[in-house]
């Protein structure tokens, strides 16, 4: 019976070891220095004001006599409990609602956008198309969903033509229906999805598109087997900045929309500022947080990008 003889080593001998983590910030400091640059942003941005919003909802209080700390969890059985007075319930399912559907509209409004300033313009436009994309962000919010309220008014301009070549009757509305909330928030977001699936599309190889085309397979088939995949991660980041934006906006449906569209966003708006019940307001942005936190994390792991290197 043959014996093997034991397996000579590999040439150049045992592998290294893995330096340990103080060799490696001495060797290379710049990434440990800018995650810690980062790491602080967030403590005090971040971690800090969630912590500090818990801490306010457990208060008990008034604004005459003040509010003190007193681990109050009853208030979150008051504002969501079987008993609650308010249809809080219903104000975060329209909020999640309003914030799902217009981050539909604006991967349908913003993906072609994006799609064409990538790969059907030339260079030398793509900065100015980019540049109009963001143009309204040097408008306020308000004043921008303000201008959305008067175009769409029964006296504005958009009914008014409508009405002129009578595809409207007189008494047809768009102001203050779900669909103008839905409308003002995609409109307001829509940068914020065109800009990851812009930066998404023009990372792609265009040696894909054309082997895909010399292997005779249609635009159709290119597209939806080639560019829609390796636009993941772009979507995927639009889709957490507008869901986010959307879902918590108190604006929109304040000034688009009526009593029926009456959201979570605001509740806390109402409950911080008209009434100034802070510890109900704290209560109602964190079941909020919590609520949309675990809706965007069940959508991570279900239809993320696992390329999160290329959210940024």
């Amino acid at each position: 019976m043959t014996t093997l003889a034991p397996s000579a080593p590999a040439l150049g001998g045992a592998p290294a070891p893995t330096p340990g983590l103080k060799n490696r910030i001495r060797r290379n400091p710049a990434p440990y220095l800018l995650a810690l640059a980062g790491g602080a942003w967030l403590l005090i941005l971040f971690v800090i004001p969630l912590i500090s919003g818990l801490a306010v909802s457990l208060m008990s209080g008034n604004p005459q006599d003040g509010y003190t700390f007193t681990w109050n969890w009853a208030v979150y059985g008051q504002l969501f409990g079987p008993g609650a007075a308010t249809d809080n319930w219903l104000f975060l399912g329209r909020a999640v609602f309003y914030g799902a559907t217009a981050t539909v509209v604006t991967i349908l409004v913003g993906f072609p956008m994006a799609y064409f300033i990538a790969f059907r313009v030339k260079p030398q436009w793509k900065n100015a198309l980019l540049l109009l994309v963001m143009l309204s962000f040097l408008v306020s919010f308000v004043i921008r969903t303000d201008m959305w309220a008067f175009l769409l008014s029964d006296q504005g301009p958009v009914l008014t033509a409508l009405r002129g070549i009578h595809l409207v009757g007189k008494d047809f509305h768009i102001l203050g229906t779900d669909s103008a909330v839905i409308g003002g928030m995609a409109y307001n977001d829509l940068a914020f999805m065109v800009l990851p699936i812009y930066v998404a599309l023009e990372r792609i190889d265009p040696r894909l598109i054309e082997a895909s085309a010399d292997l005779y397979g249609k635009k159709s088939a290119t597209f939806f087997h080639t560019v829609l995949p390796l636009t993941r991660s772009g979507i995927f980041a639009g889709i957490l900045l507008v869901f986010i934006d959307s879902a918590g906006d108190p604006v929109s449906p304040s000034l688009l929309g009526g009593t029926h569209t009456y959201t979570i966003g605001q509740a806390i708006q109402d409950a911080y500022l008209t009434n100034q019940q802070y510890n109900v307001a704290a209560a109602l942005s964190t079941v909020l947080m919590i609520v949309l936190g675990v809706i965007l994390f069940a959508y991570a792991r279900i239809a993320g990008t696992d390329n999160i290197e290329d959210l940024v």
